[in-house]
């Protein structure tokens, strides 16, 4: 996908990455290979993780829960339904089958 995505930045564009968790168990992880565009493009990529971000937490929340009870950010969700589909759907994770965040329904209050 990043292949993709660097042949059609705009000229000094940005890139955040994290996750790549379908990349995680991979022999020979998926290479890139259109790298001259960020040299072409003045692209810049940055790396970061959840855990940089820690201490604003409650801040974020403060702030985002309003705007999802409002209906402002919509957020998607991949279920699965029953305890018995949680191997299927974990290791549909580590392929990138899932859109959104992973949920397995064990039951329904």
């Amino acid at each position: 996908m990043l292949d993709a995505v660097l042949v059609n930045m705009r000229v000094n564009g940005r890139i955040a990455v994290c996750g790549m968790i379908s990349q995680h168990n991979l022999k020979q992880p998926d290479g890139v290979h259109n790298l001259m565009n960020i040299i072409f493009k003045r692209i810049h990529v940055k790396g970061f993780a959840v855990f940089d971000y820690y201490a604003q937490y409650s801040k974020f929340l403060d702030e985002v829960l309003p705007m999802i009870r409002e209906g402002k950010i919509l957020y998607v969700e991949d279920i699965a339904e029953g305890l018995e589909n949680a191997p299927e759907a974990l290791i549909g994770l580590f392929s990138g089958r899932n859109v959104g965040k992973q949920v397995v329904v064990v039951a329904k209050e």
